[in-house]
């Protein structure tokens, strides 16, 4: 069996052992398992089938995971993207009023053209090219959006007719609840323990099944029901409509810059990755990665990205992809938990949201705000995209900002073919597509 994991994943080469893995993995596995109580529980609100999510959601983790940890012998795992279920449930499918089937679809093709991207080796070329404080402005766009729902979910935002938001009933026991699993992530994590969010999740769910009567018990184990009602649905046609292209661009970007830095991110504290952020098998890593993204979006799961959750694992020794198929082991067991899906109220998971919202937020840190021709642009892409409620809108107005401020400052030199391009289409969709 040593002989068996030394020819797959090079142990002693990477300097570690099959010991040292298997914790890593346990590790890593316990600081992302919320996703599986997260996913389904937004998923949800669009009317697709809880339970049913849940188990896609912990398969297509496990299988793309362990084909991370095989094929590019990685200590990376891959799971639905928190950002991109969250625009998928509440912009596609709740603001634009797209179904589910067709909102799925638009992820699956955005996926599929950010695979092909990675096919074609045009991944980094765009990477390269696209400003850094408009980068900072996507993720940081996204975290608010998510960080929104968070606030929304718990109750402490709510609509108003006068002032279109407004504060909730701050003393409301979803409210309280759910602030308090807010507080345990934060403490937990200023304090470096890594599966905090998970902590929150539980603590907060056990309170509920006590003190809130919406809240049930209906078992823990059970085999694992037919995903039938979400599999085979994505409509793959009908979402190939000019409508949702703005939608499938913007699935497209977000997969780009999200996947892609974390990788870079992740080889790095792992220490593999040389002065250029190359890494060995890098092309199989990124290829998997993509794969596995529009696997995501055709099973219904949502877009599947490489997980910053990793660094955990890495943290504590993990070198190789043994790390990985120890996750997606961990996670294929869960599938036998599904249950538990329906226990966790949406409150549990607001925390969660709003703890990702920060994270990503802190990505402004790298604008150069004292040039008004890069801030501008990156505050207007992060306001835009919870202010608008659509990620695709905040994408759009940061891209055609960045290219008028820099051509009438004199600063054209600094803009390239690809931003250009990229401004000039979301102005035309703008023009044709959406004034229609």
């Amino acid at each position: 069996m040593n002989s068996l994991f030394e020819k797959i994943f090079q142990l002693k080469e990477k300097k570690t052992t099959i010991s040292t893995e298997v914790i890593a993995g346990c590790t890593t596995f316990l600081t992302m398992v919320y996703i599986i109580f997260v996913n389904p529980s937004i998923l949800s609100v669009t009317g697709m089938d809880k339970s049913a999510v849940f188990v896609l959601t912990c398969v297509v983790t496990a299988f793309a995971t362990i084909l991370m940890g095989l094929f590019a012998n990685l200590p990376i795992a891959l799971a639905p993207a928190m950002g991109l279920n969250v625009f998928f449930a509440y912009g596609i499918c709740g603001a634009m009023g797209y179904s589910w089937q067709v909102g799925m679809g638009a992820i699956f093709w955005g996926s599929l053209i950010f695979f092909a991207l990675s096919l074609f080796k045009v991944r980094h070329w765009l990477i390269e090219h696209i400003p850094q404080c408009l980068r900072a402005g996507i993720s940081a766009g996204i975290g608010l959006f998510i960080a929104f729902m968070g606030f929304q979910n718990m109750g402490i935002v709510v609509a108003s007719q006068e002032t279109l938001l407004t504060l909730g009933n701050i003393l409301s026991l979803k409210v309280l609840l759910g602030s308090l699993g807010f507080f345990i992530i934060i403490i937990l994590a200023t304090r470096n323990f890594h599966a905090a969010v998970l902590v929150s999740i539980l603590v907060v769910t056990l309170l509920a099944l006590w003190l809130d009567p919406n809240i049930s018990y209906q078992g823990i184990a059970s085999v694992p029901p037919s995903v039938s009602s979400v599999v085979g649905h994505v409509d793959l046609a009908g979402s190939l409509n000019v409508g949702i292209m703005g939608v499938i661009f913007s699935v497209m970007i977000v997969s780009l810059f999200d996947s892609s830095g974390t990788i870079l991110a992740l080889t790095d504290k792992a220490g593999i990755s040389d002065e250029k952020g190359r890494f060995p098998k890098m092309r199989q890593a990124l290829l998997i990665d993509s794969f596995s993204s529009s696997l995501g979006g055709l099973f219904g799961t949502s877009s599947v990205l490489t997980y910053i959750e990793s660094s955990a694992g890495i943290s504590v020794g993990g070198r190789t992809g043994l790390t990985a198929v120890v996750v997606g082991l961990l996670f294929l067991l869960m599938t036998f938990l599904s249950p538990l899906a329906h226990l966790v109220p949406p409150y549990a998971t607001s925390g969660a949201l709003i703890f990702v919202g920060i994270l990503m937020v802190s990505s402004l840190m790298k604008v150069n705000w004292s040039d008004l021709t890069d801030a501008t642009p990156a505050f207007i892409t992060a306001l835009m995209m919870p202010f608008a409620f659509a990620i695709t809108e905040g994408v759009a107005l940061g891209f055609i900002s960045y290219v008028v401020l820099k051509t009438l400052t004199g600063k054209f030199k600094e803009l390239n073919l690809c931003v250009i391009i990229f401004a000039l289409l979301f102005a035309l969709k703008f023009i044709f597509i959406d004034h229609h």
